[in-house]
């Protein structure tokens, strides 16, 4: 059995490093989006580079989900010290978009200490091997923004009916707004709560200053 689990660690970590290559390269699906296509679900999602997704949806995310995205190296070890002594344990924040990008990309759905143990490594990884602009740009284009949306192009397509290269800074910031609950928040038609997530988010974007600049586009 012992010996069992050691080839079985390998080719978890193997498959693990070539997927960590190739996803460098090439379009990335989330794990959510593998999950409706093999349930046979509809899935809208038109991968594009970053050069065509607008800066402020780049800066609304950083500004909404991590501002220190920048300056750490996959983990907000500040943040998550924070939330370790808090006594609601992993049930709220502390993940950066790494470590979003981590979940999406190789792990599942749900609050845990062992997924959040997973996290960790592997967005430290993934920081390593990718850089900050691969982060975001996968990031951007697996994030769910409604049942069978993903990615910034699809959901700028179907809450704006325009590019994602094109959003204003107040289009981007109730995407970003909608990410905490995106199945039951609607850009295209907010709620009152969506209206000051947003209202939060182009706040911060103004506070973000030169902090979001390392995942612009050269």
């Amino acid at each position: 059995m012992f010996g069992w689990c050691l080839r079985l660690a390998f080719w978890l970590v193997l498959a693990f490093a070539v997927a960590l290559v190739l996803y460098r390269f090439v379009p990335v699906p989330s794990t959510l989006m593998l999950g409706r296509w093999l349930t046979l679900r509809s899935v809208e999602r038109d991968w594009v580079p970053l050069e065509q997704i607008s800066p402020n949806l780049i800066r609304a995310v950083i500004a909404s989900e991590d501002q220190r995205f920048c300056s750490h190296r996959g983990v907000d070890w500040v943040e998550l010290n924070a939330v370790l002594e808090d006594e609601d344990g992993p049930s709220r924040g502390a993940s950066t978009l790494t470590m979003q990008t981590a979940k999406n990309v190789f792990l599942w759905p749900g609050r845990s200490y062992i997924r959040k143990g997973l996290e960790i490594p592997l967005a430290m990884t993934i920081d390593l091997a990718w850089g900050k602009q691969r982060v975001i740009e996968v990031y951007l284009n697996v994030a769910e923004w409604g049942h069978g949306v993903f990615g910034a192009e699809a959901a700028a397509q179907r809450y704006f009916r325009k590019p994602a290269s094109r959003l204003t800074a107040a289009e981007a910031a109730r995407l970003a707004g909608a990410l905490p609950n995106p199945i039951l928040r609607n850009p295209a038609k907010p709620s009152r709560a969506l209206q000051s997530a947003a209202g939060r988010v182009q706040r911060r974007m103004g506070q973000l200053g030169s902090l979001g600049d390392c995942a612009l586009p050269d």
